[in-house]
């Protein structure tokens, strides 16, 4: 039994964009004339006042610490209906002062002016999937902006009063060379963002991609990639503090990190996914994906595609997967506060992790050594039963 809830966030799924890219696996549908935007607020709001019934007792008394805004392209939305949902959700539930509340954006989708209006939304954290400074690497990827557009967002969300930005970048891309990675991570660099989220491509399932897959780096070229990279965000003053995130002092991603810690979230939007602690353990619930199925049924049953309680043998894995992605590790006492299972339970695993170099001999935390972050995927296997 979880004795002591976990901190609270919320999560709200836009699952519009103006053009699918061939790399995502997201849960997002190109733009097929004028999405029902106005409608789509109303239908989040319905499904969080559905939450909030139905999972009752489980969030009493906790406040929301971090709101994300994800998807697709959140920034098709306009300030006033972002504004809308943001007042609404603050009538429904507390917020703790200063909620880090972030907004994806695309660089091609932002009309000049609008962050103005964000930033009086109450969005005070804004991340680009800006992914490279190369525009023939930007045309590969089947991005709409080009390198110089998406500088230019940046610096337009600076001139109107933001000082907490995050650029997404992503290497080993077709046809990408070390010099060109180093490149794209010089560009960010020189815009001055608090955050960088630097990460390799890779070919997912039911993506374009997959189905035609483009000439890629291979692993040993894409690792040299990776060490390179991390060791200029290192110097330029942007401190590793998860496999793929870097960050000025202060400034990491609040909402993530409650990820990576089994924090728990709501989830709201079509194909959004949540999880919360409760008396019977630890819950998941995720909502129905395609927006016009999700929007046909607005805070009705029908919006829910699936609801379960992890089972009590794959908490381990499931606490794994999340927190060994943290650099600086976790400490030992946070896997029974967040799973409800004593340590006892994964000694075992963690020895035989110790045994093979993946893990720190630290009684106290949990901690991979570098080979272990090499190999990431082989250690949070070996806590799968």
């Amino acid at each position: 039994m979880i004795l002591q809830p976990p901190p609270l966030s919320l999560y709200v799924h836009m699952p519009w964009c103006v053009k699918k890219c061939p790399y995502c696996d997201f849960n997002s549908h190109g733009l097929r004339g004028t999405p029902p935007y106005d409608d789509y607020i109303d239908a989040l709001l319905a499904d969080l006042d559905a939450d909030l019934r139905d999972f009752g007792e489980a969030l009493e008394g906790r406040p929301i610490e971090t709101v994300f805004f994800g998807g697709g392209t959140p920034s098709l939305f306009s300030p006033e209906l972002v504004a809308r949902f943001l007042d609404g959700a603050r009538e429904r539930l507390p917020f703790v002062d200063a909620a880090e509340v972030t907004l994806e954006t695309n660089p091609g989708t932002v009309e000049h002016g609008r962050f103005d209006g964000y930033l009086a939304a109450g969005v005070n954290r804004i991340s680009f999937g800006v992914q490279s400074f190369d525009d023939d690497a930007l045309r590969r990827l089947g991005r709409i902006h080009s390198s110089d557009e998406a500088a230019d967002a940046v610096r337009k969300a600076q001139d109107a009063g933001y000082d907490n930005i995050n650029l997404d970048l992503m290497y080993a891309l077709p046809k990408q060379t070390l010099d060109g990675a180093l490149n794209d991570v010089e560009r960010a660099i020189a815009l001055a963002p608090t955050h960088i989220s630097h990460y390799q491509l890779t070919l997912e399932p039911n993506t374009a991609f997959a189905a035609n897959p483009p000439p890629l780096p291979d692993d040993d070229d894409a690792w040299a990639i990776q060490e390179a990279c991390e060791a200029r965000l290192a110097a330029a003053g942007y401190g590793q503090y998860e496999i793929s995130a870097y960050a000025r002092p202060d400034r990491r991603c609040a909402h993530n990190l409650n990820y990576w810690r089994f924090g728990d979230y709501l989830g709201i939007g079509a194909g959004a996914h949540g999880k919360i602690s409760d008396a019977n353990g630890v819950r998941r619930r995720w909502k129905t994906r395609h927006p016009n199925a999700y929007l046909q049924t607005p805070g009705q049953p029908g919006r829910i595609g699936g609801d379960t309680v992890i089972d009590a043998s794959d908490l381990p894995f499931e606490y794994m997967l999340n927190a060994l992605r943290l650099i600086d590790g976790v400490p030992l006492a946070d896997f029974a506060q967040r799973t409800g299972q004593p340590a006892d339970t994964i000694a075992a695993d963690i020895a035989a992790c110790v045994a093979r170099g993946w893990l720190q001999d630290n009684p106290e935390a949990l901690h991979t050594t570098a080979l272990g972050q090499r190999f990431l995927n082989d250690v949070i296997g070996a806590f799968m039963h």
